[in-house]
């Protein structure tokens, strides 16, 4: 018996690249990285009323298997050093969200001396998360908008620090 005659009629074929996104897509691990008020609201969207987990998306403990980091807060000078050394010890390909005013430009602390003015300063970020506090939903939108930015690329290209998608 040859194999044409066992192959099904209906067979699904993909680029090797677009099933890899879909699978980078569907199971987004997500480390935790609270500074301030805005982990509360980042909290709430990993509780049963958000539910991230409906997305693929699960909190991770260790940025060794993380892929990626949500900074949600105050970031500090003293905690950026931390916040890099945290992003480069993430696999590639890794992401970043950037959640709340205080994280995405200093906010309402800005013009203290020990606030770092964003923390696209220290690591590069993917999507940015406005609001003081953000509420959950919109945390879970920008996980969707970060879902299709990993469905899009084609593949990962190293320039400095920051993980450029080319298309």
């Amino acid at each position: 018996m040859s194999l044409i005659n066992t192959v099904p009629e209906t067979v699904l074929t993909t680029k090797i690249d677009d099933l890899l996104n879909w699978t980078r897509k569907s199971s987004v691990w997500y480390m935790l990285f609270g500074l301030a008020c805005c982990a509360i609201e980042m909290m709430q969207t990993g509780g049963p009323r958000s539910d991230l987990d409906r997305f693929g998306a699960v909190p991770r403990a260790t940025p060794r298997v993380s892929d990626l980091i949500i900074v949600s807060g105050t970031l500090t000078l003293k905690m950026a050093l931390r916040t890099k050394l945290l992003y480069e010890q993430m696999p590639d390909p890794k992401y970043a969200i950037s959640m709340g005013s205080c994280s995405n430009c200093g906010g309402l602390f800005q013009l203290a001396y020990s606030v770092c003015d964003g923390v696209d300063k220290v690591i590069p970020v993917d999507v940015y998360v406005p609001g003081c506090p953000p509420r959950p939903e919109a945390l879970t939108e920008g996980l969707l908008k970060l879902q299709d930015r990993i469905q899009q690329e084609r593949w990962l290209v190293r320039k400095g620090d920051a993980a450029q998608a080319v298309a």
